[in-house]
């Protein structure tokens, strides 16, 4: 006899009698997705341009991608944000990023509507919705959708991805992480890699092991339970990282330089369809340095900057591969709707000369050519922290100008696939409709024939902004139903309306011809000089590329345009127009813990993110462990923050007390005491002393002196010139006991865990250090 089941929240349709066997028993109804409904994945690349895929017409191998191109649909019409947050927002919820409070990362996050960084919960996440649908719901890799101060220990973890929706995760909660050393969470806490740099671990291989092991834990015991998986390597956002057998096979492709690769891109995506016959490639950015006019060394770094890029790219199409392939053997590969899609333009943040290491732009330290050459052959490894130059950003949003951050065609027309053999009949054709991040909720719900949800969890839900391209993917010649869109991003501006695009530049259409720099800030005035002079207007539907700015003989066109982006700027919280870029992130935000000057921390916890961890940037502060040492000695970490691009230790070695600081991979500043450790209890101190004032606009932090103290007793100090003005680490937070990520000095292999006792160490920002007028003369007769 079959079980009977209701649906929760109805009525019991069983009988209870006074026993057992006068009663008939009935079961809340399991959710149980419709027979046959297709598994959903999406796949999210990071800052990869338009020209970049093989699929796209690069020379860079993608046959894994490309092969979902070849079964499916390419759309040459898709846009983003022009930054990552805030596009992985509208992916996931269907609405706009300002909506969503993501205007830009979390990071970046203000205190105004639109601005905050916290996603409201009447905006449901895909994955809620299919999780009521009777999915599975799995997250892995890249996050940044928790507000900065949430994503340390503490929580709250209603926003982390096991609160929005996600059943499993396995990823890196941040807008990038080191490839080698990654910082990994495992649903909702912190986990080590499997294996080390040396043993061969890398992330694209190990989030594509996880992804699989997430489907096979669910199909063995429900092959007919569906699932949506949320995929994002974290490629190919910055450090570009992968083992030098998979850059070298591009060794010389890309000697000719970024022209070159713009032309015979160009060419092929003309060939393979992907741009309009008629197109006109954009002009040379005035920003770009001409191949022709570097130097023979400054060729040889960038070509290999590329080479490295182009490995990576293969490296992660290669581990996608394996994922597909797998949907493949357990025969799910048919009914699975896959959208791949980049989150913004090519990425500039590598600067017009590239960088050995991306931490030194959000420090305003400027790049070396000659410090660069001399990393050349470490570039990908994991000793560096790298970045292409400007030239490769341009070049890789192929035909389009401009980059990521920028709301030109470079920084928001995206590579986008959509496959689907269970579901859609064409292959390898190219799909023009106008199409939005936003759209994507839309599409999949209608594929899978479901309803947006009206309450998630008790909260009644916002509508869905976004619009269906589900009827575009069995017709080419179907009409857009996608007719406005606005983009602001950091004060840049544009609109799209039918065919035509409003584009307002800031600071202006490059970095050379404003004479201003990117975060420059929008004062009220500037902003109505901007709305009466600053607007651009294309006619898209025959200058694909904005290539010919017709805003002087189509005035009435253009104030159209300007008043609509108004109207949808209000809609949808877009204002107050805020153009700062870095300077964001020295803004206060609310913290869960009270403002202290003294912070204590414990072995054997988890790693304290920065933005929830005591910055000891330009303060005069104080380190001190309280420890107990073993006979024989001990050594290990104390306490770290930050790892191979900046950051600072507090250890032992050697039975020795040792302090460094990483000047963002510049210097090393190094002091060792004089005496070793004694074994017994001890308070092991370390004082930096603020002696002159911080150059932050130079990249120069406040220099001091560093003083060593075991039990109040000078035992070492050294003079510290320059320290990291802005961030420490960008991946890496502040640790206890061990240093598990990318090791800050050389002097010791992580996880370096201390092996005598920590019972605390605290640190004190409040500027009280040790007096000891005899001190500094004890130190000088010390070491006669």
């Amino acid at each position: 006899m079959p079980l009977k089941e209701y649906k929760p929240g109805t009525a019991f349709p069983g009988v209870i009698g006074r026993t057992a066997d006068q009663s008939e028993s009935a079961w809340p109804e399991p959710r149980r997705a419709k027979e046959g409904a297709p598994n959903v994945l999406f796949i999210v690349l990071d800052d990869t341009g338009f020209g970049q895929l093989g699929c796209y017409g690069s020379p860079i191998n993608t046959p894994n991608l490309d092969s979902l191109a070849e079964g499916g649909l390419v759309y040459n019409n898709m846009h983003t944000t022009a930054l990552c947050s805030p596009t992985r927002t509208c992916i996931l919820t269907g609405r706009n990023h300002h909506s969503n409070n993501m205007a830009c990362i979390t990071e970046g996050s203000t205190g105004y509507p639109g601005y905050n960084g916290y996603i409201p919960f009447e905006n449901g996440f895909l994955s809620e919705m299919l999780l009521e649908h009777g999915y599975n719901t799995y997250a892995v890799g890249k996050w940044h959708l928790t507000p900065a101060d949430q994503i340390a220990s503490a929580g709250p973890y209603d926003r982390w991805p096991l609160g929005r929706g996600f059943e499993r995760y396995y990823g890196f909660l941040g807008g990038e992480t080191h490839q080698y050393y990654p910082e990994l969470v495992y649903d909702n806490h912190p986990v080590s890699p499997p294996k080390t740099p040396e043993e061969g671990y890398t992330l694209n291989e190990d989030l594509a092991d996880r992804a699989i092991q997430f489907i096979a834990d669910s199909k063995q015991v429900a092959p007919n339970k569906p699932f949506f998986m949320y995929f994002c390597p974290g490629a190919m956002h910055a450090p570009h990282h992968v083992p030098k057998e998979w850059a070298d096979k591009y060794k010389g492709k890309f000697e000719d330089g970024w022209e070159a690769y713009r032309k015979k891109t160009f060419a092929r995506q003309k060939e393979l369809g992907i741009v309009p016959k008629d197109a006109k490639i954009s002009r040379h950015d005035p920003d770009v340095k001409p191949w022709g006019e570097c130097s023979p060394e400054e060729q040889k770094l960038y070509a290999r900057m590329m080479e490295v890029f182009a490995g990576f790219l293969e490296h992660t199409d290669y581990h996608i591969g394996r994922l597909l392939q797998f949907l493949k053997d357990m025969g799910e590969f048919e009914n699975t709707l896959i959208m791949v899609i980049s989150d913004n333009g090519a990425s500039s943040e590598g600067g017009p000369t590239g960088s050995v290491n991306e931490n030194l732009f959000f420090n305003n330290v400027p790049e070396s050519l000659e410090e660069n050459l001399t990393r050349l052959d470490k570039l990908g490894g994991p000793e560096t922290f790298n970045h292409y130059a400007w030239g490769w950003t341009w070049a890789g949003d192929t035909p389009f100008r401009r980059w990521k951050r920028e709301t030109y065609r470079g920084g928001v027309s995206d590579p986008f696939i959509v496959h689907w053999p269970g579901g859609i009949s064409a292959r390898g054709e190219v799909r023009t409709q106008y199409a939005h991040a936003i759209d994507m909720v839309p599409t999949i719900l209608e594929c899978l024939g479901i309803e947006p949800l009206t309450v998630i969890k008790g909260v009644t839900q916002s509508p869905i902004e976004g619009v269906s391209f589900a009827h575009t993917l069995g017709n080419a010649n179907a009409p857009s139903r996608h007719h406005t869109q606005y983009f602001e991003m950091m004060g840049h501006r544009s609109l799209y309306h039918d065919g035509w695009r409003a584009v307002c530049p800031w600071p202006g259409p490059s970095f050379t011809e404003a004479g201003k720099p990117f975060g420059e800030p929008i004062s009220a005035e500037k902003l109505t000089e901007l709305d009466a002079t600053g607007w651009e207007l294309y006619n898209v539907q025959e200058d694909w590329t904005e290539n010919e700015n017709v805003a002087a003989e189509n005035r009435p066109k253009l104030i159209e345009m300007i008043a609509t982006w108004y109207a949808e700027a209000g809609k949808y919280n877009v204002l107050p127009i805020d153009a700062r870029g870095v300077l964001r992130l020295a803004d206060e935000r609310p913290q869960i813990a009270v403002d202290r000057t003294r912070y204590t921390y414990y072995p054997g916890t988890q790693a304290i993110p920065a933005n929830a961890a005591v910055s000891v940037l330009n303060r005069p502060h104080s380190i001190t462990a309280d420890v107990e040492i073993p006979v024989g000695g001990a050594e290990g970490v104390l306490l770290a923050h930050g790892g191979i691009d900046a950051g600072y230790s507090f250890y032992m070695k050697g039975g020795k007390l040792h302090w460094v600081h990483n000047y963002v991979a510049r210097a090393l500043y190094h002091v060792e005491s004089g005496e070793k450790v004694p074994e017994g209890r001890h308070k092991l101190r370390f004082e930096f002393e603020v002696t002159g004032e911080p150059d932050v606009a130079s990249g120069k932090g406040a220099p001091g002196r560093a003083q060593l103290y075991i039990d109040g007793n000078l035992v070492g100090q050294a003079e510290v010139p320059v320290t990291t003005p802005l961030m420490l680490g960008l991946t890496s937070g502040v640790t206890c006991g061990s240093a598990p990520g990318a090791p800050v000095t050389p002097d010791y292999r992580p996880p370096f865990e201390f092996t005598g006792k920590i019972y605390s160490v605290t640190v004190d920002v409040s500027g009280k250090l040790i007096e000891d007028k005899e001190v500094g003369m004890r130190m000088v007769m010390a070491r006669q």
